[in-house]
């Protein structure tokens, strides 16, 4: 390995680099997520340079005090097989050590991820598509601007469907610009949440959380009219198989399947609310 290769932490600048890698990858990012990434854990970003130019990446965001997510776990194409990932991946797996760790692997890496320990607990399908106007929730059910609500009222909801708290990137994917979040409300209290995000090609939505498809398919509709180019915008979610009525309802909103990924987990697998976890946030930060 050459003397002239290092990890440093990234700055702003190097998270836009990695935007335009994972635009690349055919990841399909969003066009807020550098900013509401980085405030997350500015730490967390991690770069190989070689001579000075960035040549690899890793993001390993640490949330609460024992749990961490890995992504953006790339190499320029023209230097893999060189080492300079596996230097990369080994920081980035050091500065979340001691922690149960999540990532959504793509295929051809998941036998790496599992070397390196960690196993498969679902399948996520990216669901692409224009999705029918004006689908109506369930009696009694409203939605409304999830911006309006309480904020600890809005975190102690998405908590049961991701394993520990995080309210910083929360409270700014909801406020993005352009970015446009819902939630699901009855006499009972939130019955769902959806966040859609405008992204190079389709708009992703995610979370997805619904105490019900019809709630979900509700969220998905409304939100969707909010992207750009509505109404015949394309949308994306990406639908953990562990919920059978989410993967329903995908095909029922005339999706189809084009990408898939791995939840896998090194440590204690998370307890969550799997029931009403319709799509997951995002692939890069859980």
């Amino acid at each position: 390995m050459p003397n002239n290769f290092e990890i440093t932490t990234a700055g702003a600048q190097d998270i836009a680099v990695l935007g335009e890698w994972a635009h690349e990858e055919g990841w399909n990012p969003g066009l807020a997520d550098g900013g509401v990434f980085f405030a997350t854990d500015p730490g967390a970003f991690l770069i190989g340079r070689l001579d000075g130019a960035p040549v690899s990446s890793v993001s390993v965001v640490r949330y609460g005090d024992d749990y961490g997510f890995l992504g953006f776990y790339l190499t320029r194409p023209e230097l893999r097989g060189r080492g300079y990932g596996m230097r990369t991946w080994r920081a980035g797996m050091a500065r979340l050590s001691g922690r149960t760790i999540g990532l959504d692997g793509v295929p051809a890496q998941q036998d790496n991820y599992r070397r390196s320990g960690f196993r498969t607990c679902w399948s996520n399908a990216r669901y692409e598509g224009t999705v029918p106007p004006g689908l109506a929730p369930p009696p009694g059910t409203v939605l409304a601007d999830a911006r309006t609500l309480p904020f600890d009222r809005l975190a102690a909801y998405d908590r049961r469907f991701f394993p520990a708290g995080r309210d910083t990137f929360l409270a700014s994917w909801i406020t993005a610009p352009r970015h446009v979040a819902l939630a699901a409300l009855d006499d009972g209290g939130v019955q769902g949440l959806a966040v859609l995000r405008p992204c190079r090609d389709a708009s992703r939505i995610g979370p997805l959380y619904a105490a019900s498809p019809q709630v979900a398919a509700a969220l998905v509709s409304a939100v969707a009219a909010g992207a750009p180019g509505a109404p015949r915008a394309a949308v994306a979610i990406d639908v953990p198989d562990v919920n059978a009525a989410a993967v329903r309802l995908a095909g029922e909103l005339g999706l189809s399947p084009s990408f898939d990924t791995a939840r896998m987990y090194a440590g204690p697998e998370p307890v969550i609310d799997r029931s009403g976890l319709y799509g997951v946030t995002s692939l890069e930060l859980g």
